[in-house]
């Protein structure tokens, strides 16, 4: 094949790929944003300590035209900008609860547009097409990118349909396998899933999945216990991928999400058997503020509050 049948090629790949994927259209999921405005939204819904000249570098944004937007958004009350700890000429940019407000329905129309372009496809063209497109990704990505990715294999996002059914099974299997946990935790997990799912607000609460070459092997959660107190639960890392610091990075997103919301305390309860999990909340300076024992999950078990003063 030349060079110019290659460039056709890919040319017309573009072409197809981006009426799939309604890039063409105006608005974006039939919401008032465009493609670039709800990148940007997504961005700083999933980082924290973000300044516009970071913004514009990792999405290769015109700075000229992201600036134009940030301020759009901040008239609108979607951002605030405060000044960087680090850098006193530098804004560091956050979404205020309007602007979470406005990600919800952008994150879950993504996700049920994907759902849909994949929903005629059996599993197995599915994963074709996945592992197709991280071909792509992997040969575009210049050499230097890759190398400094090696470390970062590990990547969080937040949750979609699906994730908490699978969370269920893998922390209910775990559990059962490494401490012997019948049934009752299983309904317990499932009582927290479906609470999350039904009352979820992301202005407030979040969802961390942690993936590796396209497989869960963690999570955690967040929510809302009162208005100034956040609650940590059901943190896990799978046997495959312990030692990595999966567990401490999870730990670390909630406590930093409790603190851009301005809760001023975190909670959570944990058993004295999960040790590993322990050390980890110590590390960030939770306190054990009481335990108790208890018969649950078939075991007789010494139950634990911690907490964290933000």
């Amino acid at each position: 094949m030349s060079v110019d049948e290659r460039i056709a090629a890919v040319r017309r790949f573009t072409r197809f790929y981006t009426r799939k994927i309604g890039v063409l259209d105006q608005r974006l999921l039939r919401s008032p944003f465009s493609l670039s405005e709800a990148r940007v939204i997504y961005e700083l819904a999933h980082a924290d300590g973000l300044t516009a000249k970071v913004l514009g570098e990792s999405l290769g944004i015109d700075a000229g035209y992201l600036s134009r937007m940030l301020a759009a958004f901040a008239r609108r009350g979607l951002i605030t900008r405060r000044r960087s700890a680090n850098d006193g000429r530098e804004r560091v940019l956050e979404l205020t609860p309007k602007g979470y407000k406005a990600f919800g329905p952008l994150d879950e129309g993504s996700n049920a547009e994907v759902a849909a372009l994949l929903g005629d496809l059996s599993p197995s063209r599915q994963q074709r097409v996945v592992q197709a497109m991280r071909t792509v990704e992997e040969l575009l990505t210049p050499r230097a990118s890759r190398d400094e990715g090696k470390s970062l294999a590990v990547t969080l996002r937040s949750h979609r349909p699906g994730d908490m059914g699978w969370i269920t099974h893998r922390q209910a299997l775990l559990y059962n396998r490494e401490y012997g946990w019948n049934e009752e935790y299983e309904a317990l997990i499932a009582g927290i899933m479906s609470k999350f799912i039904t009352e979820f607000d992301p202005a407030i609460e979040r969802c961390w999945i942690a993936e590796r070459e396209g497989e869960v092997v963690g999570s955690v959660f967040l929510v809302r216990k009162t208005a100034t107190i956040a609650k940590l639960r059901l943190l896990y890392v799978e046997p495959s991928a312990r030692g990595l610091g999966i567990g401490a990075r999870l730990v670390n997103e909630c406590i930093q999400f409790a603190r851009a919301r301005r809760y001023r305390k975190m909670t959570l309860w944990t058993n004295s058997v999960l040790v590993s999990a322990r050390r980890i909340y110590e590390s960030f300076g939770f306190q054990l503020v009481e335990e108790e024992k208890h018969h649950a999950f078939g075991k007789d078990l010494v139950g634990q509050n911690w907490e964290l003063r933000l």
